[in-house]
């Protein structure tokens, strides 16, 4: 009896990489863990940046929330903090605010690889830790074949419009199921987590999960 988790991302959200470090940590504790599936779907939190436009992300927020650069820099130190506690360093202040739709276009391919939570992985400490800029075509090839991605594939992906329809998918079915914000968990099609939660309320979910199966 499989426990599928469907979930709801963006490879440049802070909170997704915090919410899939507390999942795994509630896995870790979960009986039956072997039976659970993860398939990460493509969610973007500003599709309207456009493609090959990038800008700090400290100036995008302070622009988006119409915060002095003060504020914004308190907003990251409490995010980081929170992502030290689950083992993550951030380097937020150095991070580039891109379009990731080519990101999720090469998460799809991994996907059909077997790799997708690998691939989903690698683009979020990219972003996040490392401070690499995640529509560059370059960095997308390489982080797509360290995951195991033939180069070939990556870069025939990375330079058309290939996995697109997949990807605006992914976002219709968000739509549909009325999630505005990520990270959204979906376990089984029927019970909802949304946001990081804690691990224990992870866990918890994947019980009742497994319960109602």
């Amino acid at each position: 009896m499989t426990i599928r988790i469907d979930v709801w991302s963006d490879v440049v959200c802070p909170w997704c990489y915090i919410g899939k470090r507390r999942l795994e940590s509630g896995l870790e504790r979960f009986e039956h863990k072997d039976d659970v599936s993860i398939t990460w779907h493509s969610f973007q939190l500003d599709p309207t940046i456009p493609q090959g436009q990038r800008e700090p992300v400290s100036e995008m927020l302070g622009k988006k929330i119409g915060a002095p650069p003060s504020q914004v820099r308190a907003m990251q130190h409490q995010v980081t903090q929170l992502a030290e506690a689950e083992g993550l360093s951030y380097d937020l202040g150095n991070a580039s605010s891109v379009n990731t739709r080519d990101a999720h276009r090469v998460a799809h391919l991994a996907g059909q690889h077997g790799l997708g939570d690998a691939m989903h992985e690698a683009l979020l400490k990219a972003h996040l830790s490392d401070a690499a800029v995640v529509d560059d075509p370059d960095t997308l090839v390489r982080l797509a074949t360290e995951v195991g991605v033939p180069a070939a594939e990556a870069t025939d992906v990375v330079n058309s419009q290939k996995y697109g329809a997949e990807v605006d998918a992914d976002i219709r079915k968000a739509r549909q199921l009325g999630i505005s914000g990520v990270p959204f968990f979906v376990l089984n099609d029927r019970i909802g987590v949304s946001g990081a939660q804690s691990a224990e309320h992870f866990l918890a979910a994947l019980r009742k999960a497994h319960a109602e199966a």
